[in-house]
């Protein structure tokens, strides 16, 4: 593919900035190696991979494809989970012109690393002939300016996760629209149990809520980032859940799968959790409640928005001093499109949604003692993942954008309600992208 033009690439806020710039965040500096030929094959001698995941006994997996390819070897080194210290490391690596030749890197913060020239584009390498063997929704999260900087490596399709005699003992069966779901949440309120928590100290899952009700919160365009953070939909999401909290009916007191939420879960006292897939494993944690709970699709918003959405996912990214990123790919693509990577991942390493285009895993075929014996991948995550906002794009500073929010959505105790916290936070997060040089504007009706 043509090199993209560092003006395009500015343009869109994806290009490279100085340090001063870049202010905390370690860079490699200027140069982007994207621009530079792209790297032969290595030619007959054996080579090793160094992969940086948090992914625990991830070794396992990359020892099945060590197994069999003698040639290419695959070393990973744990490291903590992205913004616990993980990201930092990586940062500081490539500043220092080092790092490993693979990466475990968020779906959201792909941009971020972009930012600072430290991904590859793989489109050099032949990524896109691989495209089809992944959800088109994925692929769309990696794929930015023409290039592709990660391949998908799982996700997170949401569904509600939910415990079946709370919502008959009020006479509900599981709501279908957010209207319905309030309804019940009046019902078990005064049956003396939540519907659910609101996560005040996360916005992470209300940017999922307002992207599944068709918000896009950014855009990349030729002159610039246009933001459009209270749009009709977002404002929506956020006057729903401000009667929530108001009403009562959701539990703000502690966060998703927390000691207390566990607690609460074990005891009757929260009857559901909307969630990302993943979330099956952490609520198979909660005590006693093997053959207690059910999935079933998330809520609409009425005749608007899509049926599901999305919560977490990372990416198999390849880092920009790496030697061999031919075959880097080629590792990146069996992990997580054959049946033995993911299967293994699944096994191993616990992984959430497989991005895989028509594979979930083998052990995910089958019903689920603990859910009831629901085969509730077949039921309601595959068509989740099916029904997912596909204009969502994520954005260069994307966890600052989280932490503006969330510092606003703390003040609802004190009588700011959520549309105002979304209001501020839009200009706020402007202001962060000027400040990093990046060109943003407000979208226009």
């Amino acid at each position: 593919m043509p090199h993209v033009s560092r003006r395009r690439l500015l343009g869109t806020g994806l290009g490279a900035l100085s340090l001063a710039a870049l202010g905390a965040c370690a860079t490699p500096g200027t140069h982007s190696v994207n621009a530079d030929p792209a790297i032969p094959a290595a030619t007959g001698e054996k080579i090793r991979l160094t992969y940086w995941a948090w992914l625990k006994d991830f070794q396992k997996v990359a020892d099945l494809w060590n197994a069999k390819n003698p040639r290419v070897q695959v070393d990973v080194v744990w490291i903590p989970g992205g913004n616990s210290g993980g990201y930092q490391k990586m940062y500081s690596a490539l500043a220092a012109g080092a790092g490993p030749d693979l990466a475990q890197i968020e779906l959201r913060s792909i941009p971020e690393f972009m930012l600072v020239n430290g991904l590859v584009d793989l489109n050099r390498y032949g990524a896109q002939e691989f495209a089809p063997l992944y959800d088109p929704t994925l692929w769309g999260q990696v794929s930015f300016t023409g290039g592709v900087y990660g391949i998908p490596q799982d996700s997170g399709p949401m569904a509600t996760f939910y415990q079946p005699a709370l919502l008959e003992k009020v006479g509900a069966t599981p709501p279908k629209t957010w209207d319905e779901w309030a309804a019940v949440g009046k019902e078990l309120r005064r049956a003396g149990s939540y519907i659910d928590c609101f996560a005040i100290s996360d916005a992470s899952p209300f940017a999922a809520f307002a992207g599944q009700a068709g918000a896009a919160w950014f855009r990349p365009e030729e002159d610039g980032w246009v933001i459009n953070m209270t749009d009709d939909a977002t404002l929506n999401v956020a006057r729903f859940f401000d009667k929530a909290i108001d009403d009562g009916l959701v539990q703000t007191g502690f966060a998703h799968y927390s000691p207390a939420w566990f607690a609460a879960a074990a005891k009757g006292g929260i009857a559901s959790i909307t969630s990302g897939s993943w979330g099956d494993a952490l609520v198979e944690g909660v005590s006693g409640g093997k053959g207690k709970w059910k999935a079933a699709p998330m809520p609409v918003w009425g005749k608007t928005g899509f049926g599901s959405s999305y919560l977490g996912g990372s990416t198999t990214a390849i880092l920009a001093g790496s030697k061999h990123p031919r075959e880097a790919l080629e590792f990146a693509v069996w992990l997580t499109t054959s049946h033995e990577g993911i299967d293994a991942m699944i096994k191993h390493s616990g992984i959430g949604w497989s991005p895989a285009k028509d594979f979930v895993g083998t052990a995910r075929q089958q019903p689920s003692e603990f859910f009831s014996g629901q085969n509730y991948f077949k039921d309601v995550l595959i068509p989740a993942s099916r029904e997912q906002n596909p204009k969502w794009s994520w954005w260069p500073v994307t966890q600052q954008t989280f932490n503006i929010l969330s510092d606003g959505f703390r003040k609802k105790a004190s009588g700011t309600s959520l549309v105002d916290a979304v209001a501020s936070a839009e200009k706020d997060v402007m202001t962060v992208f000027r400040n990093k040089g990046l060109t943003i504007r407000k979208e226009q009706a």
